[in-house]
């Protein structure tokens, strides 16, 4: 009996103990809130459009595992489970659909990834402060430039009666070409394009992260007799490698989500099969057809977003094994 009261009043010490903290900690939050709900005000606006916009909108992912129909709504629609992914795995445009995205991503992330790093590097170096400057400004403004608009210069330089590029070629003596007409030339006119109006606006990352690494060890490497290739290498490389990992594991998240817009202006039914990728080919399943699949399309895009999922989290998982710098 003397035992049983011991161990109660043991239990309602610690239970007393457990919320006397709880009540504490709330307090202690609160008072922070008081004392910085300016900021609390701020960060909630991007955290409500994250949650309307991003969270809310999953519910419909369910119309992938269902033969949707508009007039029975989403609930009200047949359960077909995994039928719409069978049937785009078995569908003849499945393999090219997956070849052609994986293709123009990997392309565009080994040739257009080191650019930016280059370029920055290279402005973080120069000792002409007007001739950086306007770089900067030359190599920023592609970026503003509509995707209507770019894709407009694109056919208009790559045109085979009046573009500047043919014309060039035909001034040397070789043949005009129609770029556009054949296939194996649209994954290149994709990736430079996207190089050349992109390059010069991811530089302003790395040209931060450079900015953050200390005078003092440039200064002691001067001491040592190091020029300035070998202080860019051994001093400003490796002050921007966790940069480079971060910005690289979020690139391979995007892997299966090659641009849409620019992607579907640069097609005809001539580069059809290079040009065909997942986002093309789930736009015209899902809206452009005439009878509009929702659910296959759906399918499609769940498909896609969780193979890059499953990458980004391989990539992220390699990179904190071998560099200590991750995302979580």
């Amino acid at each position: 009996m003397k035992l049983e009261v011991i161990i109660l009043d043991t239990q309602k010490k610690y239970m007393h103990m457990y919320l006397h903290n709880r009540v504490k900690k709330w307090s202690s939050i609160r008072k922070n809130i008081k004392l910085s709900y300016q900021l609390y005000i701020i960060i909630s606006l991007p955290l409500a459009w994250l949650f309307i916009f991003r969270y809310i909108p999953m519910y419909g992912v369910q119309i992938a595992f269902r033969n949707f129909k508009a007039n029975k709504g989403i609930l009200g629609s047949d359960w077909i489970g995994l039928t719409n992914f069978i049937k785009f795995f078995n569908s003849y445009n499945f393999s090219r659909v997956i070849r052609n995205t994986l293709i123009i991503s990997i392309y565009d992330l080994l040739v257009g990834f080191p650019f930016p790093i280059i370029l920055a590097l290279a402005l973080n170096n120069t000792r002409h402060a007007r001739f950086k400057k306007t770089v900067q400004m030359v190599t920023y403004m592609p970026h503003f430039i509509s995707m209507v608009v770019m894709v407009g210069m694109i056919l208009q330089f790559l045109s085979p009666k009046i573009g500047f590029i043919n014309q060039m070629i035909s001034m040397f003596g070789g043949t005009k070409k129609d770029f556009l007409a054949d296939p194996k030339y649209f994954s290149s006119i994709y990736v430079w394009s996207d190089i050349w109006q992109g390059c010069g606006w991811a530089t302003i990352i790395y040209l931060a992260a450079l900015s953050g690494i200390s005078p003092e060890m440039h200064e002691a490497a001067i001491i040592d007799g190091a020029n300035r290739f070998q202080r860019m290498l051994y001093i400003d490389v490796p002050g921007i490698v966790p940069t480079i990992t971060i910005l690289l594991i979020m690139n391979s998240g995007y892997i299966m989500n090659v641009g849409f817009e620019k992607a579907f202006l640069l097609q005809n039914n001539l580069n059809l099969d290079a040009s065909e990728i997942i986002s093309t080919y789930t736009y015209k399943m899902g809206l452009a057809s005439a009878g509009a699949d929702f659910s296959y399309a759906s399918a499609i895009g769940l498909f896609n977003s969780v193979v890059n999922v499953i990458l980004i989290t391989i990539v992220n998982f390699l990179a904190k094994k071998t560099s200590q710098t991750s995302l979580w």
